[in-house]
C-alpha cells in the first residue's frame, strides 16, 4: 500500500507544483498591470526585466527545451517547434498588429478600442502556451520545469504591464486595463491546467512550447532590447544567458 501511495505521489507532484507556479506566473501578470494602473509606481526597471528575460528565455529554449523535446518526440519535435513558432508569428501579425512589449505611448494607433482587444486576444494565446510550457517541463523533469518557469516568469511582469498600457491607450478605464492583465494570468493558469489534464500528450506540448519560447525570446523581446541605445541592455541579455548556463553547470557539477 505504501509503495502504491509513493507512486501516486510521484505522479501527482509535478502537476501540483506546475499548478502552484502557474498561479505565481499569473500573479506576475496581474502585478505588471498594477504597475501601469498605479501612476506613482516606478517603471524604468521593466526594460531590464525584458532584456534579462530575453537572454534567459533564448538560452532556455535552445539549450534545454528543444533538446528535451527532441529526446521525447524525435524528429517530429522539430516540425512541432516550427509550428509553434509560426503559430505565434501568425497571430502577432494578423490579430495584434503594431504590438510591442513596453508602455504604449502612440495613442493614435489604438484610438479604435478593438485594437486594444486584439492585442489582448493575441497575448491570451501567447500566455496560454506559457502555461503549457510550465506544465510540460515539470512532467518531463523538475529541473526543466523550474528553468522554464523562471524563463517565463521574467517576462510576465512586462507582459501584464504591456496589455494594461495598450488598453489605456485605447481609451479603456484603469479597472478594465488591470482586468486585461488578470485575463492573461487566467490564460496562463488555463494552459497549465490543460497540460496537467492531458499530460500523456507532453510529446506534443513540449516541442510546441519550444517553438513559442523561441518566438517570444527572439522575435518579441530581443527587438525591444534593440530599441534601446548603448550597450547596457545588450549586456543584460548576455547576463540572462550566463545565468542559465551557470545554473546548468552547477546542476551537472552536483
Amino acid at each position: 500500500m505504501g509503495g502504491e501511495a509513493a507512486i501516486i505521489l510521484r505522479q501527482v507532484h509535478p502537476i501540483l507544483l506546475s499548478l502552484l507556479l502557474g498561479l505565481t506566473a499569473a500573479a506576475a501578470n496581474v502585478f505588471g498591470g498594477a504597475i501601469i494602473v498605479q501612476k506613482h509606481w516606478e517603471r524604468s526597471y521593466l526594460k531590464y526585466f525584458i532584456a534579462l528575460g530575453a537572454g534567459f528565455m533564448l538560452a532556455t529554449a535552445m539549450v534545454e527545451v528543444f533538446p528535451a523535446a527532441l529526446a521525447l518526440s524525435g524528429q517530429r519535435a522539430a516540425f512541432l517547434a516550427l509550428f509553434g513558432y509560426l503559430l505565434i508569428h501568425f497571430f502577432e501579425h494578423t490579430v495584434t498588429p503594431h504590438f510591442h512589449f513596453g508602455e504604449e505611448t502612440h495613442h493614435a494607433e489604438f484610438e479604435h478600442r478593438h485594437r486594444g482587444y486584439s492585442v489582448l486576444a493575441g497575448l491570451i494565446i501567447h500566455t496560454f502556451f506559457d502555461g503549457i510550457a510550465i506544465a510540460s517541463g515539470f512532467i518531463v523533469s523538475d529541473w526543466l520545469g523550474w528553468i522554464i518557469f523562471l524563463a517565463i516568469f521574467l517576462h510576465k511582469i512586462p507582459e501584464g504591464f504591456t496589455v494594461a498600457s495598450v488598453m489605456l491607450a485605447g481609451g479603456e478605464s484603469r479597472r478594465t486595463a488591470w482586468g486585461a492583465s488578470a485575463l492573461l494570468g487566467v490564460a496562463t493558469f488555463a494552459g497549465v491546467l490543460v497540460m496537467a489534464l492531458f499530460r500523456s500528450q507532453v510529446g506534443f506540448g513540449l516541442p510546441l512550447s519550444a517553438g513559442v519560447t523561441f518566438y517570444v525570446a527572439a522575435s518579441d523581446l530581443i527587438p525591444e532590447v534593440n530599441r534601446e541605445p548603448g550597450i547596457k541592455m545588450a549586456l543584460v541579455v548576455f547576463l540572462g544567458v550566463a545565468i542559465l548556463l551557470g545554473l546548468e553547470r552547477f546542476l551537472h557539477a552536483h
